[in-house]
């Protein structure tokens, strides 16, 4: 019998609005409707949409909404005023509820409506085929919260984590392929989250935001797709010390698929995994490391990213589709991993940490 997986880190509802993708489909549907299409690096080979979760027992994920604002001069792509980009957030969150309105997905919100949801997971009555995603909302990047007042507006509607920043600059922090400091409404922001109880997430962050954002968040903390700077030198990627950071503070760390932040060979949108022999076992690589460090396996995860702008053209070459992170079950056994370790990677280390962060 498969193992229930818990990924924390899909973005979802950008695929569908943006992409134009019905993530309701079968994949090989998907992928054909986008055969001929040159707009975006990925048409035709995504891995992602909600029966190819059902087909790995992938029945818990935490779902994003995206949507930056490019400040004047940015090469980013992104939205020209907080307000549009407030806008886009909107209509990914009507997405999930049009997802919730077929019985296709559940929103979660604490830790009894988790609990409910994990009974219905482990029911081996009910067809794993008819059962619907339960998903945690968050925000990648927070550019989208006009001001303040919309972090409450956005609580009302079920956000539970949020992180600051994204890729380049950002009016709450600035994030990857950057430097600098967290911004004066960010620690204003952090404030605010903390009296809501919640989730910072570190990943995108600077090396000093996220000195920073340890220092003075005092609530839940996560890195929810993330991996290891020893293995691949870049500022994406978490360095030792920040790696036994998180540990103390009691942190989950994501791992993530994307080649480039699997394999320091890889060049996105140049290199080829299977020319490189980049597999889903690299990021076993990756949760050892960090497992040396925390002395055991409860700080590793999966948050594995799979739909974030890339597709198995960045994946390793041994998946086709999200389905296949079962084979983790396999290739972590051969590594010398036991069931306990397993069962944390797969989703007890999220469960435990969701339990205490929402037990207050």
């Amino acid at each position: 019998m498969s193992r229930l997986i818990f990924d924390a880190h899909l973005d979802l509802s950008m695929n569908a609005i943006e992409w134009n993708r019905d993530l309701s489909r079968p994949l090989t549907e998907i992928r054909q409707r986008e055969m001929h299409m040159r707009d975006k690096n990925d048409r035709g080979k995504g891995t992602v949409c909600l029966p190819e979760l059902r087909k790995g027992k992938i029945g818990i994920v935490v779902a994003t909404q995206l949507a930056r604002y490019t400040p004047p001069g940015s090469a980013l792509p992104g939205w020209n005023s907080p307000q549009q980009a407030w806008a886009m957030t909107q209509a990914q969150l009507v997405w999930y509820r049009e997802m919730e309105a077929l019985g296709e997905m559940v929103q979660i919100t604490n830790w009894p409506a988790l609990e409910a949801h994990l009974s219905l997971w482990e029911d081996t009555t009910i067809d794993d085929a008819t059962k619907p995603i339960g998903y945690i909302l968050s925000l990648e990047g927070a550019d989208s919260l006009v001001d303040i007042s919309y972090l409450y507006r956005a609580y009302d509607y079920g956000l539970r984590a949020i992180g600051l920043s994204h890729f380049g600059p950002g009016r709450y922090a600035p994030g990857t392929k950057m430097e600098g400091s967290i911004t004066p409404l960010g620690f204003e922001l952090m404030k605010e989250m903390g009296k809501l109880n919640m989730i910072l997430d570190t990943t995108h962050l600077t090396d000093l935001g996220f000195e920073q954002a340890l220092e003075h968040y005092e609530g839940p903390i996560w890195s929810s797709h993330h991996n290891v700077r020893k293995i691949v030198p870049n500022q994406r990627q978490l360095t030792d010390g920040q790696i036994k950071q998180l540990v103390e503070r009691g942190a989950v760390i994501g791992g993530m698929l994307d080649c480039w932040a699997m394999d320091v060979r890889f060049i996105d949108q140049v290199s080829d995994p299977w020319q490189l022999d980049i597999r889903l076992e690299h990021l076993v690589d990756h949760w050892d490391h960090i497992c040396q460090i925390a002395g055991n396996s409860q700080h590793v995860a999966i948050g594995s990213d799979l739909d974030g702008i890339f597709g198995t053209e960045q994946s390793p070459w041994d998946l086709n589709s999200i389905a296949d992170l079962q084979k983790y079950e396999e290739i972590l056994r051969k590594r010398g991993y036991q069931e306990t370790d397993i069962d944390n990677i797969f989703s007890k280390n999220w469960l435990r940490f969701l339990r205490k962060a929402w037990a207050k």
